[in-house]
């Protein structure tokens, strides 16, 4: 694969394309950067070539292309039932398509795709999980578009040869995403929300009270629940050892966390480190569910380094320092 030195970046004021921006720039990139909604954009705006539009507009695909030797697939529409057909739909074939017709001068396709088109915890998982289990995403427009998405990226690489690779992130988590999740009080990010759990006079007292504590998410039989994440830096990891990777094109890999973490462990270490008490919720729907990275370790060379503890003393650090949460659009 040619050297990659003008890069297409769509999404790049969300969760994982504001960090990755910069990084891009700093390793001396020129970046084309697609954004919808461009009030206060979270990169140095004079350092790269803004485009302003809507995936899956008629033309645009093809403007954004031009001279373009890769294409970094990050925006996205998640619960958006009147938007997501057009957005995730139509603007991910436009881009496939726009790279095929254009005789594929661009050279790398690169795709954010979720393990919520694997379903995750939704349905039971009696073994890891890998890149050849089957698309079952769990209700809901997002997971169906990432279906979608994927099953465009698989046709368009059979039937055109398209260099796509599809990068499968896990639940990602940034600044102190790991304890707003782990701990009672708001903000609430990602599923489960605790309270809606809360069935017994002590669970109830807690959030009645505004108490803390450290949410430990069992099954009925009282053992703990079994989850797999991925920390945002490994995310932006996995993106540099695809891009220009020739290994890469072609296939999809599972980008998650080193290990699957217990809530157990999770609750106990937050307890320890906020000095607040744990407290069991249990979860009778929740299947356990964990990911295989070989491949992703083999052919693409990815390594993960933040596990569930690391995750949450990066999240201790960032509210130690007083910063203050990003927005949220989507809190899962």
């Amino acid at each position: 694969m040619d050297k990659i030195k003008n890069i297409l970046v769509t999404g790049g004021s969300g969760k994982i394309g504001r960090h990755l921006i910069p990084r891009l720039l700093h390793e001396g990139y020129r970046l084309r950067v697609l954004e919808f909604e461009t009030d206060e954009l979270p990169y140095p705006v004079e350092n790269v070539e803004l485009a302003r539009g809507e995936l899956g507009t008629p033309g645009l695909a093809l403007e954004l292309i031009k001279d373009m030797d890769c294409v970094i697939h990050l925006a996205n529409t998640k619960e958006n039932k009147e938007r997501f057909m057009k957005a995730n739909i139509q603007g991910t074939f436009d881009l496939l398509d726009a790279v095929y017709t254009s005789g594929k001068q661009v050279r790398q396709f690169i795709q954010a795709g979720s393990d919520a088109r694997a379903g995750i915890y939704y349905n039971p998982r009696p073994y890891t999980m890998d890149e050849n289990f089957p698309h079952r995403a769990y209700p809901g427009y997002y997971p169906f578009s990432k279906v979608l998405e994927e099953t465009m990226c698989e046709q368009y690489r059979c039937q055109y040869g398209l260099p796509v690779t599809v990068l499968r992130f896990s639940w990602v988590h940034d600044e102190d995403d790991i304890l707003a999740h782990g701990t009672l009080r708001k903000p609430d990010f990602g599923i489960p929300v605790w309270k809606e759990l809360a069935e017994t006079q002590e669970q109830k007292y807690f959030f009645e009270q505004d108490l803390d504590a450290a949410a430990c998410m069992v099954h009925p039989d009282g053992t703990p629940c079994i989850r797999h994440i991925v920390a945002l830096e490994d995310c932006i990891t996995s993106i540099f050892c695809a891009l220009g990777n020739p290994a890469a094109a072609g296939h999809a890999f599972t980008v998650a966390a080193p290990s699957a973490f217990s809530y157990k462990v999770l609750a106990e270490y937050i307890s320890q480190k906020l000095d607040i008490p744990v407290l069991n919720f249990t979860n009778p729907i929740y299947h356990d569910f964990q990911h295989d990275l070989s491949k992703s370790r083999s052919i693409l060379g990815f390594n993960p380094s933040y596990d569930i503890i690391r995750m949450v003393d990066k999240a201790l650090e960032f509210r130690a320092a007083g910063h203050t949460r990003s927005s949220c659009k989507y809190p899962g």
